[in-house]
């Protein structure tokens, strides 16, 4: 296994998360403020939002933020809410619209986000400014085709500064070009998200727990750390694999034009803080995304994207990764749902991290550094996180009084 930088500059580099802050509702609470919100979250591609009044829809952290392509082919990003009586506006995950019109009252938006009707508008005084009382805009970034928004801007990275260290790596995939295949689907998982993010940077259980994976792949699974991403990849050999599917896939993938040598037979997994992920196969590309529903529930997002290929082996490949990879999911399906009953245990606190577990260490890392609280191995009290460090000194195995 390949290995990366992990944070030598921590001293609980060497340990997991505690098990309380994957079940922990202040935890939680703190981690939307200090994580979620200042941080950027996939909602689609362009192409989703080809045609003016296109959009699409993200609901996450009690927010729902649609994207909307104006009539002046420009998209932008709002908080789906009424600036009347705080009514969402539209529903779905997508559609289209001339305008934006509240079915509660009737009051009515531009593509562009300006109020430009509300019914018996002199009711509302004299003061009242259809100007003043446009939808509320969010961040968007647009890279490589992908559109992401965010709440809070803190001045953190761009999507583009996150990836920037594989951006040579990713050109060649023709990111902008994709089209989607299908829908978004969304499967809610019983597990903390941290849970999810945590198996999915974990090299470690690859040979262990996913048998097809270590058919395809034998030892040349890597794992590595960068600031803002992390990377996974494993190339797929030319040994005929014992199972149907998986044989299958390696004898029907065909070579693809755009592709260096290099990546004809590659899969790579880049994962961005603080829980989305890329999986890029020759044949296509996914983006997989976990949001926090409760601290012990999670709502997985994801969607496959590929270039126009009319090749019948293109689409054998395509149908074939999606058998194995659904078999892969129910794997990690299982592995996170045992991780999140043992960690009910009072006899866990934390674990030991390998060297070679650098993804997980910097994860970590980042955790602790935005949440103090992170390095307790034992829960504080109850309204630890309405003020002070939550932390009265002694043993970090203590509990908090």
């Amino acid at each position: 296994m390949e290995q990366g930088r992990s944070n030598g500059e921590d001293p609980d580099a060497g340990w997991s998360l505690p098990a309380w802050t994957y079940a922990d509702a202040e935890f939680l609470g703190m981690e939307v403020e200090r994580i979620f919100r200042p941080s950027w979250q996939i909602v689609c591609h362009l192409s989703d939002i080809g045609a003016p009044g296109d959009f699409h829809t993200l609901d996450y952290l009690g927010e729902s933020v649609v994207l909307i392509r104006g009539d002046d082919g420009m998209v932008r990003g709002f908080t789906n809410v009424c600036r009347h009586r705080g009514a969402r506006i539209v529903d779905g995950t997508s559609g289209c619209a001339k305008k934006l019109v509240c079915p509660y009252h009737g009051w009515t938006y531009e593509t562009d986000g300006r109020l430009s009707g509300v019914p018996m508008k002199a009711s509302y005084g004299d003061a009242f400014a259809l100007a003043d009382h446009g939808l509320s805009p969010v961040a968007v970034e647009a890279w490589q085709g992908f559109l992401f928004v965010r709440l809070v801007d803190d001045g953190g990275p761009s999507v583009a500064e996150m990836m920037a260290p594989y951006a040579a790596e990713i050109a060649p995939y023709r990111f902008e070009e994709l089209r989607a295949l299908g829908r978004v689907t969304l499967r809610p998982r019983a597990v903390n998200w941290k849970n999810i993010g945590d198996n999915y940077s974990d090299g470690l259980h690859i040979a262990v727990a996913h048998p097809g994976l270590k058919r395809l792949m034998g030892e040349g699974y890597g794992v590595e750390a960068s600031l803002h991403a992390d990377k996974m990849w494993g190339p797929i050999l030319d040994r005929p694999s014992a199972n149907l599917s998986e044989r299958a896939y390696q004898h029907f993938l065909p070579p693809v034009p755009h592709l260096p040598a290099e990546r004809q037979r590659l899969w790579t997994y880049y994962k961005l803080w603080p829980n989305f992920a890329f999986d890029i196969y020759p044949d296509q590309v996914d983006f997989m995304q976990w949001l926090p529903v409760s601290p012990t529930r999670t709502l997985i997002r994801e969607i496959s994207y590929a270039l126009p290929d009319e090749r019948r082996e293109m689409k054998a490949a395509r149908y074939l990764n999606w058998r194995i990879n659904r078999q892969v999911n129910a794997e990690d399906t299982a592995l996170v749902g045992r991780v999140q009953a043992g960690m009910a245990s009072a006899s866990f606190t934390v674990g030991p991290l390998s060297e070679q577990e650098v993804a997980l260490r910097h994860f970590c890392g980042r955790v602790r550094q935005a949440i103090p609280q992170a390095r307790l191995h034992r829960a504080p009290a109850m309204g630890w996180s309405s003020g002070g460090t939550g932390y009265l000194g002694g043993n970090k195995n203590d509990e908090i009084l």
